[in-house]
């Protein structure tokens, strides 16, 4: 059985791999990547590392040939670049003849109102229209998305939000790894969807159990959209970044992120790490300059 991930090299996709190698032989498992030359750790593996440009369908039908059962990383960038990107790859699956598609969607993607959602909506729905088989991996919120606003906390400032009391179902991307390496690897995951969270939390919350973490007192300051925006043009964000922001704290206002869930369980026989454990090892990191 052929396995293969795409978009290999980033955070994501590079904790798959290094889940799925202590899981199944590196000669049974490859990689699509733009640049093969930064998975040159992965070669030295045994992983069949290929060339897979998201842009380039030509690529992708050589990146795909002979594989069984393929992950789907979805790509990074605006809505448009996103959805071609994304329709390029599920139609060289399909003329690849894989025969298992896993795909990285987002909470709730076939009714969520949120601004990310059309990307993963569509690509949903172009896989189950080529027949193959597939799991949809619905990750609420890494966890990991916060750093941002953790290190302004570690530098005095209060923790910053607009989305109000909206919850969401943080968890590390480690676990979010070990959920789709437990889907492509395994069985019995044709044509599931899983929605991958946390428990719910509120920003509130959040920020307490960071306050937990450090053994201090995080103010947290509400604001509106507007006053966002201005705080994070004012801490360095460059400014095509700032409506991303916003409308993701629109969207947790809104609840499109309040997903209740045990699927982390079902995939990984445990619940995901709870928050307070999660800050910690991001927090850990932050000082180890990783």
């Amino acid at each position: 059985m052929n396995l293969l991930v795409t978009g290999a090299t980033g955070k994501l996709g590079t904790k798959i791999v290094d889940t799925l190698l202590k899981a199944v032989p590196a000669e049974n498992l490859a990689v699509s990547v733009r640049n093969p030359e930064k998975a040159e750790s992965l070669r030295a593996r045994g992983v069949d590392v290929r060339h897979g440009d998201f842009d380039r369908p030509e690529t992708l039908d050589l990146a795909f040939a002979g594989i069984d059962r393929l992950l789907i990383i979805s790509a990074d960038g605006d809505n448009d670049t996103r959805i071609r990107q994304h329709t390029n790859a599920v139609a060289a699956a399909d003329r690849a003849g894989v025969k298992f598609i896993a795909y990285t969607s987002l909470a709730d993607a076939g009714e969520s109102a949120i601004f990310l959602a059309p990307v993963h909506r569509f690509t949903e729905k172009a896989i189950i229209e080529t027949g193959i088989p597939y799991s949809f991996l619905r990750n609420n919120w890494y966890l990991e998305n916060e750093i941002g606003s953790i290190q302004g906390v570690l530098a005095g400032a209060p923790w910053v939000t607009s989305a109000g009391s909206g919850k969401v179902g943080w968890a590390l991307q480690q676990d979010y790894a070990e959920a789709a390496a437990a889907v492509l690897a395994g069985e019995g995951h044709e044509n599931t969807i899983y929605e991958l969270s946390g428990k719910l939390l509120t920003q509130e919350e959040l920020a307490a159990a960071l306050g937990t973490v450090l053994g201090k007192d995080v103010p947290v300051q509400h604001v509106d959209d507007a006053v966002y925006g201005e705080i994070m043009k004012g801490a360095g964000v460059p400014d095509f970044v700032i409506p991303i922001l916003v409308g993701i704290q629109q969207g947790v206002r809104e609840g499109t992120l309040e997903i209740e869930s045990n699927d982390f369980e079902k995939l990984l026989r445990r619940p995901a790490v709870p928050v307070d454990q999660g800050l910690r090892q991001i927090v850990d990191g932050l000082s180890q300059g990783k």
